[in-house]
């Protein structure tokens, strides 16, 4: 990991409760986190020290910080509602769910979009198909990316470099060395961002600086190193997109490739998360004579989890590409719902306990 930015670790000194927030990418499933944010953005009690955030996750994590220096709380909440509008326009069912007729029909359209399920899946699946047997060099060699303009018209990404108001920590891949690349925000770039959302049987590698980036997510989804060791908050709250676990063995080949990118995209929190529960083993309860500020951190951090649970899972990996307005704005309200249950349940734990058990992670569940 390499990252030109020094360390800013300093003691909290605001009343409120001080949070890192740790965001997976997992696609337009970045619309459940984005209403997880909506709802913690409504909480003033809280305070959103740093954000860790990959793929999905780094666009809301930037959209966040560009928000919060124009408008504040209110103004976040904004802008990352922009950003999801503008993510629904690239739906072809977008003009229609959002005109008058859309809006009076309202839950009728949920039997209308099914009828276009016979047309629409096979072009999915013959899109699929060319995709594994071009490379995105061959089927877009202009390169485009509709993302650019929908980060580039939503984000300001000079006040996200200048937001005082949290930190940020962008993930990528070097497709070079396979080495994790931690972008700090004092450098942040629309490409930065794009190379965090880089998925290369779709998009050409972002260049940066001379290095070709993939997704952040296959080296750390999202990484939480740059929580421990450059943030001031204790509590580290995780938004997991990406189901751990599955109760059926998929058994047809867009199953099985599903899976396997689930998989592939766990598997470096995985490994952090058995690391950090590793070093608490090691650390105890008691500070650690002559030990080093990270083995401090690491004792005194608590870790906490929202996840979208069997309603998100039960959405399917190929969902990930949907970006109609009606599944977005679902996404938007299970997330919110998550984030307020949490808070309701263990609001009075931040500052006090753990209420994620990494050490599952470690010993298996």
């Amino acid at each position: 990991m390499t990252s030109s930015k020094p360390s800013r670790r300093h003691k909290a000194t605001s009343t409120k409760q001080a949070i890192d927030l740790a965001l997976q990418g997992g696609g337009s499933h970045g619309a459940f986190t984005w209403g997880v944010l909506d709802r913690l953005l409504e909480d003033e009690t809280l305070e959103i020290a740093a954000i860790s955030g990959t793929s999905a996750g780094a666009m809301n994590a930037v959209a966040l910080a560009s928000g919060l220096m124009d408008g504040g709380r209110e103004g976040a909440q904004r802008v990352l509602r922009q950003f999801w509008t503008r993510v629904a326009e690239l739906s072809p069912f977008y003009s229609l769910q959002t005109s008058p007729l859309g809006t009076l029909m309202g839950p009728a359209q949920a039997w209308i979009e099914p009828w276009f399920k016979p047309w629409t899946d096979p072009l999915q699946q013959a899109a699929d198909a060319l995709g594994h047997t071009l490379s995105p060099y061959q089927l877009n060699p202009l390169n485009l990316n509709p993302l650019r303009d929908i980060l580039v018209d939503t984000v300001d990404f000079d006040r996200a470099r200048r937001c005082h108001k949290t930190q940020l920590f962008i993930a990528a891949t070097q497709v070079r060395t396979g080495a994790l690349r931690i972008f700090g925000q004092h450098e942040l770039t629309a490409d930065m961002v794009l190379a965090s959302a880089c998925l290369p049987l779709l998009f050409q590698a972002v260049e940066i600086d001379g290095e070709a980036y993939w997704d952040g997510g296959y080296a750390g989804n999202p990484s939480l190193l740059p929580l421990l060791t450059e943030t001031r908050a204790d509590d580290l709250l995780l938004v997991q997109i990406n189901p751990t676990l599955r109760d059926t063995v998929p058994t047809t080949a867009r199953d099985i490739l599903d899976r396997i990118n689930e998989v592939t995209f766990n598997a470096s929190l995985i490994k952090e998360l058995r690391t950090l529960a590793m070093m608490k083993e090691l650390v105890g309860d008691k500070p650690p004579a002559g030990g080093t500020d990270l083995l401090e951190r690491v004792r005194q951090l608590r870790v906490h989890l929202i996840e979208g649970g069997t309603a998100l899972s039960a959405l399917g990996a190929g969902s990930k590409t949907n970006t109609q307005w009606s599944f977005l704005a679902n996404l938007h309200a299970m997330g919110r719902e998550a984030a307020d249950r949490w808070l309701h349940d263990h609001r009075g734990d931040l500052g006090h306990r753990s209420t994620l058990d990494i050490g599952r992670a470690l010993h298996g569940p």
